[in-house]
């Protein structure tokens, strides 16, 4: 068992960093600790993501040499995916801070409760 886990321990801590992004994201009202805690999953998918496309022994997929047999090389594709999901998750987070400050501007709090509970006020006092 402990030699299982030791051979897949990226992937274990990749799941492991995952729970905890999660457990963050569900748990913390404070708007900031949610916005950590969505970074700390994707971190986790990332690192899972590149495990799964590393193989030992092979080469980056960089034709050296005249050898163009795909066995020799690494699967490029999960590279290019963890590259497109960084750019992605770097914008979702500039947008989730962006709100995140005019919020503060508006409630002068980041505890979701008390935005929730101040903004249901202002729709009862609109009516």
């Amino acid at each position: 068992m402990l030699q299982s886990l030791w051979e897949n321990r990226i992937p274990v801590a990749a799941v492991v960093l995952f729970a905890v992004g999660f457990t963050t994201l569900l748990l913390h009202r404070n708007l900031f600790k949610k916005i950590i805690g969505l970074n700390i999953m994707d971190t986790a998918a990332y690192l899972f993501l590149t495990s799964l496309g590393y193989i030992s022994g092979r080469k980056p997929p960089i034709i050296t040499d005249g050898v163009t047999d795909a066995s020799a090389y690494v699967n490029p594709l999960p590279a290019g995916l963890v590259l497109t999901g960084i750019v992605v998750s770097v914008s979702v987070t500039a947008l989730m801070l962006a709100l995140t400050v005019r919020l503060y501007e508006r409630y002068h709090t980041l505890d979701l409760d008390k935005i929730y509970l101040m903004a249901k006020d202002e729709e009862e006092e609109k009516k």
